[in-house]
């Protein structure tokens, strides 16, 4: 190592940060956890299309708190696969409030789609929003954030 050049020592370190950037692009959430998103928002729709009020509350209100106890392992973005586990520093930040700021976004196309649904009088429009939301969240819920990851730079 006595005779490494600058240009050596400026290739390896744009190597390490190279191999650092494709494995923080490889963090996020697992599919089943999308998935898992999906038909809870789903069976939130069917509760308040079919249940009485108060359980529609419940059934919110639990299924935040069970979401809140699962994800707050994953939402440090630091697990992809059982392979791979890196550290914050790689894995960045800001991920968990991209997670939330999406989920948030989630919630607000529900509502709107569930509104124009009932403006328009479509039948059981609550159900039908929430079936929206539940297959854009179990299809594209991990290139929804990997993109909002590379937009916010997470």
């Amino acid at each position: 190592m006595e005779n490494t050049t600058a240009e050596q020592a400026g290739e390896a370190i744009a190597a390490v940060d190279r191999a650092q950037r494709q494995v923080a692009a490889e963090v996020g959430l697992p599919r089943i956890y999308w998935w898992g998103m999906a038909a809870g928002w789903l069976a939130l729709g069917l509760i308040d299309q079919f249940g009485p009020a108060w359980l529609t509350v419940v059934g919110t209100l639990g299924f935040g708190m069970g979401h809140s106890a699962f994800a707050a392992r994953l939402l440090g973005g630091r697990r992809r696969t059982d392979r791979l586990q890196v550290s914050a520093a790689v894995a960045g930040r800001r991920v968990p409030f991209v997670v939330v700021g999406m989920l948030l976004g989630l919630v607000g196309v529900t509502i709107f789609a569930a509104m124009t649904l009932r403006a328009d009088d479509a039948g059981h429009p609550t159900l039908w929003a929430a079936a929206l939301t539940a297959a854009v969240t179990g299809f594209g819920g991990p290139e929804i954030l990997r993109t909002l990851l590379r937009w916010s730079r997470a």
